[in-house]
């Protein structure tokens, strides 16, 4: 037989696989570091595995009185009032108006209502629509006929 005959008996291992994070975290690996003088590093994470919030739960009656504090500043009813008469006298339903400004008719309806988050590109457009004065001093007055564009 030939002299390298027994060479493909042996295996040679070139690199060994790392373990993997999870396998590393085991009491089993982690008792062969500490046997081994490696070095172990452990932590404790507040909440783990928990759904839990970091606060304190708070009671009901505190949240509502928070939740009156946060409230969206709103277009004042008399803003409302005079949008409503204007749109009358000039005859035409919410709907129409909406249109007329390309707005859904639910933002017309909370302008008039007083509960709409002012926009103040809104209010421009109503203001043209209906010929009406709806911010500064002088609410509910008729614009002032401007140049018209050509």
């Amino acid at each position: 037989m030939a002299s390298g005959g027994d060479d493909w008996d042996t295996v040679t291992y070139l690199r060994k696989k790392p373990q993997s994070h999870s396998a590393l975290k085991t009491d089993r690996a982690i008792n062969q570091a500490r046997r081994a003088g490696g070095e172990v590093e452990t932590s404790k994470k507040f909440g783990a595995g928990g759904n839990k919030q970091h606060s304190a739960a708070k009671n009901t009656s505190t949240l509502d009185a928070e939740s009156e504090e946060l409230r969206h500043e709103t277009v004042d009813r008399n803003l409302g009032l005079i949008i409503q008469k204007a749109r009358n006298d000039k005859g035409i339903t919410q709907k129409e108006l909406a249109t007329k400004i390309n707005e859904k008719p639910q933002i017309v309806n909370e302008y008039e209502q007083g509960k709409a988050i002012p926009n103040q590109q809104i209010i421009a457009k109503l203001e043209r629509a209906l010929g009406v004065k709806l911010r500064g001093k002088e609410k509910g007055q008729p614009l002032p006929a401007g140049p018209k564009k050509k």
